[in-house]
């Protein structure tokens, strides 16, 4: 065994964590001629590929092109971006409903997970001024918080790296925040849905095309569970089960391929011809769990930062876990030139500002939740997204809808939280009025929404 140390230059940052968040915030300290040296307890992606069977595919919106833009590499990741306009409902006997999102230039966006992360690392990679350090799983961070120890592989060998600044962007289950949270007033809460998830896949056609409308995320809602299927660019569907884990036809207990394919015939029968290596599939990749991590201090003395899912882990329905890491990067790279690259005033406005947004996405993530496997499919659901769209487009300074202030703005989480909840009360107003399926616009829903608008603003 063998103990070596590692002294960094004033002018150099730690990043560990080499997943999407981490990746990125590399190549932004990069562009700004900052020594980075990035830390990656797993092997190598370039070398290794990337193997599927656990992955969410993600949805970027605007947040995540925000951050992409920044940093000059669009082109690049809009190759493996796929625009999806809407929703696509099934329902159990076959039925198609579709719901848009938001305006008709408005789309979110697939992206494949490990080609995203793949491109990222490579971008980071071509970088002369960017170290990469893989097999390398950090062990602790010193009481100071400058200095930080890897274990390397199995070889029972150390690295002891002194840096300025470090920032962990390793994940929900954090090595770096585990070490910090042995501190006196750190606060820490985890919580795991009853929900698991399963990855499973819709092959293309023969002739490489999708075997569904490739620019909709479809959903097959089925009240206390679900499943979603968002196009990938080799005529793929990556399609995730959200499931429960326990119960007669928990995750857990569908083990045999009799016991899955009744499954599949009571709950998603529209879905079998498409999927001939359903059995295989369902049987290959694990059943993976979901949680929500809520904590503070992300800084601590000024030294170590917490961003991405390390900071603030969310479950993936609204499509946000992704987006809100990246917008991590995209305020912490406009900071560095508001306080003239002071990470100590850097680290303590990120921590004073940034928390409350995490909070709020991480409770309107659960929300959605409920949205998307109960109410999808619910008339009166439908109801209320076609008014919300009417009023928007009557009241566009007034009322944005909040998925799209979600989706399609850079408003903060906190803000958006809030104004889902005076929403919450406005409809509650305009669907009791006495048939409102058939004055879904008229000069009643005109009355409650001014009514409701002028209350706010006085």
């Amino acid at each position: 065994m063998t103990h070596s140390t590692l002294d960094l230059a004033k002018n150099s940052a730690v990043v560990v964590g080499s997943g999407l968040v981490g990746s990125l915030w590399a190549i932004f300290l990069a562009k700004r001629g900052y020594d980075v040296h990035l830390f990656e307890r797993r092997g190598d992606m370039r070398k290794a590929g990337y193997i599927g069977g656990r992955s969410i595919n993600l949805a970027m919106s605007v947040r995540g092109w925000k951050a992409i833009e920044a940093t000059g590499i669009q082109e690049t990741i809009q190759k493996v971006a796929l625009p999806m306009s809407g929703r696509m409902m099934h329902s159990v006997d076959g039925k198609l409903t579709y719901q848009a999102y938001g305006k008709s230039d408005e789309a979110i966006y697939s992206v494949s997970r490990g080609l995203l992360n793949l491109e990222l690392l490579k971008l980071a990679g071509a970088f002369p001024n960017v170290t990469m350090y893989f097999d390398h799983r950090c062990s602790h961070i010193n009481e100071a918080g400058n200095e930080i120890v890897f274990d390397i592989g199995t070889t029972g060998d150390t690295l002891t790296v002194n840096s300025e600044v470090i920032f962990a962007a390793d994940g929900a289950f954090s090595a770096v925040r585990q070490s910090i949270q042995k501190t006196p007033r750190f606060n820490y809460q985890q919580e795991y849905l009853e929900h698991g998830y399963k990855e499973l896949t819709i092959l293309p056609n023969a002739d490489g095309t999708h075997q569904l409308d490739v620019n909709a995320l479809h959903i097959w809602p089925r009240n206390s569970f679900m499943m979603i299927a968002l196009p990938n660019v080799d005529g793929s569907f990556t399609c995730t089960m959200f499931h429960p884990m326990d119960g007669p036809e928990g995750l857990d207990h569908l083990n045999t391929d009799q016991q899955i394919l009744d499954f599949f015939h009571k709950y998603y029968p529209d879905i079998l011809p498409l999927m001939p290596n359903l059995v295989e599939d369902f049987k290959k990749n694990p059943s993976s769990t979901l949680v929500t991590v809520r904590c503070s201090p992300w800084n601590y003395k000024n030294k170590v930062l917490l961003i991405g899912d390390a900071a603030h882990a969310i479950v993936p329905f609204y499509g946000q876990g992704m987006n809100a890491g990246f917008e991590d990067c995209t305020i912490l790279n406009e900071m560095i030139d508001l306080y003239d690259g002071d990470w100590a005033k850097i680290f303590s406005e990120f921590n004073a500002t940034r928390i409350q947004d995490g909070n709020a996405i991480a409770t309107l993530a659960l929300r959605n939740f409920v949205e998307m496997r109960d109410l999808v499919a619910d008339p009166m659901f439908l109801l209320r997204k076609k008014i919300a769209a009417d009023l928007h487009q009557k009241y566009p300074e007034q009322f944005l809808p909040v998925y799209s202030m979600i989706s399609f703005s850079n408003t903060p989480y906190s803000i958006a939280l809030s104004e889902e909840d005076a929403q919450n009360e406005l409809f509650k107003q305009i669907l009791a009025i006495p048939d409102i399926a058939n004055q879904w616009n008229g000069a009643a829903v005109t009355e409650v929404f001014e009514n409701w608008y002028a209350a706010r603003i006085i």
